[in-house]
């Protein structure tokens, strides 16, 4: 190749590259729009909330004070009637007692159907997959009846235990677990270890990149899940933070501003999480597509 040619080359593959640099970041721009909107808008007046400037010209942080209770509406005179730390307390309480039961149940169904060999185990998790294939909807009115019938209904555990199962989950991790070599089964059994210890000593921590990628997508579904909540939640102080936020809605809709700073105090948990278990979601997916059923 001649120096003209590879001069060319070069040029051409950095012309490529810039290319590539250039759509990611337009169309991470474009993503990341709505929410660089919605914190300028937090940090706006009352006034500036509903015009058409995208900054803020006067900052202003009444709008979060006001939301978390730490000043007065300078309207009124008196305190938001709202219950933002209560909210999402009561959000990770769930989503965490959620996450738990998901992960355990998954799990261990998930061992069933890829490590114990039993009659029609093929048969069977096909069936059990076959639910995935229901809507969501369709099952609310059943559930909510056993709920009511078990009088669990405006209650912490009605709230917990309809999502403590996942057809799923145990489909994720089985896909884990098939990866991972049966020799390691059958030199624990000739040392004489029982199925549970095999799961706990053995499967549960090669399966660790899977169960924590569960965790996750399980916690960040739990914590902004509407539909459920707003069918069994009929007390304030149950209230999870998207009944709260469409509560606030209703009382302060026309107040946008603070609308949207109680909805970005609500998912600063969310976006820390997302931060500091970026790296494990990441592994955790790169490794599961790489398992073969």
């Amino acid at each position: 190749m001649s120096k003209k040619s590879f001069r060319q080359t070069v040029q051409w593959r950095a012309f490529i590259t810039f290319l590539k640099m250039f759509f990611i970041i337009f169309f991470t721009s474009i993503m990341f729009l709505p929410f660089i909107w919605m914190i300028c808008t937090v940090f706006k007046t009352s006034a500036e909330a509903t015009g058409a400037h995208f900054w803020p010209k006067q900052e202003t942080m009444d709008n979060l004070l006001m939301v978390l209770r730490l000043k007065k509406d300078p309207v009124t005179k008196l305190y938001l009637d709202l219950k933002v730390w209560k909210w999402i307390f009561n959000s990770v309480f769930v989503a965490s007692f959620v996450t738990t039961l998901q992960v355990i149940t998954s799990s261990l169904a998930a061992y069933a159907f890829s490590r114990i060999q039993w009659r029609h185990r093929d048969k069977v998790f096909l069936l059990y997959l076959a639910t995935m294939m229901i809507p969501g909807m369709v099952l609310t009115i059943p559930m909510y009846q056993i709920m009511v019938s078990i009088n669990l209904v405006n209650t912490y555990q009605g709230l917990i235990i309809p999502g403590a199962f996942t057809a799923f989950g145990t489909f994720m991790l089985r896909q884990f677990m098939l990866g991972i070599p049966l020799s390691y089964d059958e030199a624990a059994e000739i040392d004489g270890a029982s199925h549970l210890q095999i799961y706990l000593d053995i499967i549960l921590p090669l399966s660790k990149p899977g169960i924590i990628t569960l965790a996750i997508f399980t916690f960040l579904g739990s914590y902004k899940n509407l539909l459920w909540p707003l069918i069994m939640v009929k007390s304030q102080h149950l209230r999870t933070v998207p009944i709260g936020l469409l509560s606030f809605e209703g009382q302060y809709g026309k107040q946008i501003e603070l609308l949207l700073g109680a909805t970005l105090i609500c998912i600063v948990p969310l976006i820390i999480m997302f931060i500091f278990m970026q790296k494990r979601l990441v592994k955790g997916i790169n490794l599961g597509g790489g398992v073969k059923g």
